[in-house]
Order: structure tokens, then sequence, then C-alpha cells
């Protein structure tokens, strides 16, 4: 998710495309694109990767922008359809507005009911048309209080870009479980999920948004409007262990650093007698490069990777996970072969990746695999976003360690244990939500009992 808006007679359209190529690990299955002229919203989206959904004519289409919000969406299994894909564009009676999310609310359900119970119907199950119609309900309060009455209402992880004709609007969530940063090409800001996103575009790193708060950008520059926020913030964890690129910076925290971190931590916590260290590629490499600098193991690349597939764990059903990576990654025979190799990984979720991978090393002739792990195990749900609503899909709630070790195949296996992870995010200034590991959620679980299909 990236938005910008114009003070310095940029192509807007072409800064958001470019400011996509970067945010691409966070999501393939659609793409989409708002651009503002100062009266009109124009969009494109479409299912695909950022460069199969704009080509020369979408792009062309999209010229002469003031202001523009793009986003890459990783979708789950129910709503992989081109309606869900983002930004949303709708009117209403001040006009219009894009809307463009990262995370998921958790009383959705139950805020479209009593929408729908006033007579609003709905064309998409995304949250940003829940959030829209929060919005222009109130707007006749003018626009900041109309999104302080929003703000109200919802709950759950949330960054958010909203468009309308003359302005853009960056909001994060009360507890700062999404990530969201600032930044600055020339005279224009930039929002974006991740900063890595700013180096691409050769924008500078202002700060992060501060949990709660709502940016509103316009010709007069830039306001900041700060929500009601609880006493503790809690920024999700697992962006430091899978989700975010390696080289963003999220609060504070290096998410190079804190994977480095990790791993040189896992081999404290798990040593074992190897041959060679390895990382599955790419979130698993750099906490590899710690893992064999603290062990003393020297560490060789044991992975090629097809630079062409997407993400396995984001991708929405088994069988496709299953089929990506067998087609993401090959074994490196030469590298591998005779030897005792111990693998880093960030994370086992559902247990299809870590399964094919020790039985890649083993068909390249590895003497040993040892699967090392680092981050806990993965033990409940995730309500704020990660397609996971349920325990059972997840092999860390239904097997301890010795059972997952024998299910994926490999010699031996080590997690990192939850204090250790904590450790590699130290010094941030903010707190973070830990619940998929243990089960401890910033925001009461009975309010996802009431809404089943979020």
């Amino acid at each position: 998710m990236i938005g910008i808006y114009d003070k310095n007679g940029l192509g807007v359209h072409e800064i958001v495309y470019f400011g996509l190529f970067a945010l691409q690990h966070r999501g393939q299955e659609s793409a989409g694109m708002a651009v503002s002229d100062g009266k009109n919203i124009l969009y494109h989206k479409g299912m695909g990767l950022v460069a199969e959904v704009f080509d020369d004519k979408a792009m062309s289409e999209l010229k002469g922008g003031k202001a523009a919000i793009g986003h890459v969406k990783y979708t789950t299994k129910s709503d992989r359809m081109y309606a869900n894909a983002q930004p949303l564009v709708t009117k209403y009676k001040k006009g219009s507005m894009a809307l463009a999310q990262n995370g998921r609310l958790v009383n959705s359900q139950s805020l479209k009911r009593e929408l729908e119970d006033a007579g609003i119907i709905f064309q998409t199950n995304l949250d940003i048309e829940v959030i829209a119609n929060l919005i222009a309900r109130n707007i006749d309060l003018g626009l900041e209080e109309a999104l302080k009455k929003m703000m109200s209402r919802v709950l759950g992880a949330f960054a958010l870009l909203i468009m309308t004709e003359d302005k853009l609007i960056a909001i994060r969530d009360p507890h700062g479980i999404s990530p969201l940063a600032l930044g600055k090409l020339e005279d224009s800001y930039v929002v974006a999920a991740e900063t890595c996103t700013f180096d691409t575009i050769g924008a500078d790193y202002i700060r992060d948004v501060k949990p709660g708060e709502i940016l509103i950008i316009d010709d007069t520059g830039l306001t900041s409007v700060q929500t009601p926020v609880p006493l503790n913030s809690a920024l999700c964890v697992f962006e430091f262990v899978y989700y975010a690129r390696t080289d963003s910076t999220i609060d504070g925290i290096s998410v190079y650093m804190a994977r480095k971190e990790a791993g040189a931590r896992l081999a404290a916590e798990h040593p074992v007698e190897a041959d060679m260290v390895i990382g599955v590629p790419d979130s698993g490499t750099t906490a590899a490069i710690g893992y064999a600098e603290a062990s003393g193991i020297p560490y060789g690349e044991g992975f090629i990777k097809n630079r062409y597939v997407g993400r396995t764990f984001i991708r929405p059903s088994q069988h496709m996970r299953e089929q990506g990576v067998r087609i993401k990654l090959n074994a490196l025979r030469r590298m591998v072969k005779g030897k005792r190799i111990v693998v880093v990984d960030d994370s086992i979720v559902r247990g299809t990746t870590s399964k094919k991978i020790v039985e890649m090393l083993r068909l390249a002739g590895a003497k040993e695999v040892h699967m090392r792990i680092s981050s806990p195990p993965v033990r409940f749900p995730c309500f704020y976003g990660i397609d996971i609503d349920t325990s059972d899909q997840l092999i860390g709630f239904s097997y301890d360690v010795d059972e997952i070790c024998r299910i994926i195949g490999a010699d031996s296996l080590g997690y990192l244990g939850l204090e250790g992870l904590m450790k590699t995010v130290e010094g941030s200034g903010c707190g973070f939500c830990r619940g998929c590991f243990n089960g401890d959620y910033p925001i009461d679980v009975n309010v996802h009992a009431q809404n089943p299909e979020v």
C-alpha cells in the first residue's frame, strides 16, 4: 500500500507503480491504483501481479494526477475475485473517495449487519466498504469529524489510505498492529506500508505513523489528528519474522538486524554439529547468516529460488501452496550432497513448505537435515490480516515439536523461544502483538467469536 500527494509536478501514477513493485511481497493476488486530478478519481485494478495488471494502456489513462494510492492484495481463499481488488472507489454525496487497507477489522460483520439494517447495500466483502459507509454517514460533520467517528466504531488491525478529489488521508489503527510510514519526495508527502518503498522511489523516510493517528495531506500541507489509543501499542511481531521485506525498518527496528539476531539466538538455544548452514530464501536467509556466524558453522547457498514465483505461505489454498513450493525452490545438489545440513527458516505455519524442503534436501543427497526455525511455534489463529482463522490449520497447535520433526522428516527440529524472539525487537519503544504464538491478543477475542466470518 502506497499513497502520494504531489506538490512538485511529479508523475504520481509512475511513482505509485514503482512503489507497488517494492511491496509486491505483501500480496500477489491483485493490484490496483487510483489517481485524482483534483476533480475526478480514475482507477485501474485487476487480478495478478503489478506488471500484469498495469500495461501501457492502463498507465497512460492514469496520467496527470495530483494524488494517487496503490495497493497489492494478500487475498484469502474467500475473497479472491475482481470486486475485492483494491483500491475501492466509491461515490457519496460530497464527491468520491478511493480507499485501500492492510489488515482486517474484527467487528466488520456486526457493523455490516447494522448498516444493512439501515438500508445500505454492499457490493464486496471488503472491510473498507464498511469504513467508507461509516465515513459517508457522518460527512456532514466535516471530513475530520467523520474520520474520528469512524475510528471510534471500528476494531482491529488496519493501515488505511483514503483519497478524495483533493486530499490524501493516512490512518493507523489505535493499537499500531499494522505498520505505516510517512516519507517525503522533494516537497511531496508519501505514505507506505514499508520503508523499503521509499528507497525504491527515492523518497526520504520521516517517521512512522503513530497508532491512532490520522494524517490529512492537501495543498496546505500535512495535518495530524490524534485519536484515543490504548495504554500499550501492539505492533505485529510476525512482520519481523516473515511478512516485511528484509530492508525495511518498522517502528525503529531494522528487519534485517532483527532477523540476524534471531538466527544468532537460535544457534545458542539449539546448537547442533553440522557441516553447513543454509537458509530458506528469502525471509530465512538473514536468520541463517546469523546462525552461521554465531555457531561457527560455514554458511552456504543450498537452494536456488525461482524469482518468478510468489510467496507460498500467502497463497489462498493448500493445493496452490504445495504447487508453489515445488516450483519455487530447487536444492543445490553439489552443495548439500553428503553433508550434515542446518536449514534455517522463519516459521512453520501449516507444515507444507518444511516437509517439501526436507524432501528436496534428502533427494539432493544431504546426509542429515536439521531444521531450525527463527520464531516460536505458531499455535493460535490470527484475526488481524493473516489467513489463519482457526487453530486446526496450524501444525504447531495439533502437534508437539518432536511430532512435527517426524512429520516433516527432519533429523532434528528447534524453534527460537518467545523470549528470544522478543529480544530481537528490543528498543523499538512500542509493544507487540504475539497472539499467534501465545494466544494473548491485544483486542478482546470475544469480539472475534461474535464475528466468525471475519
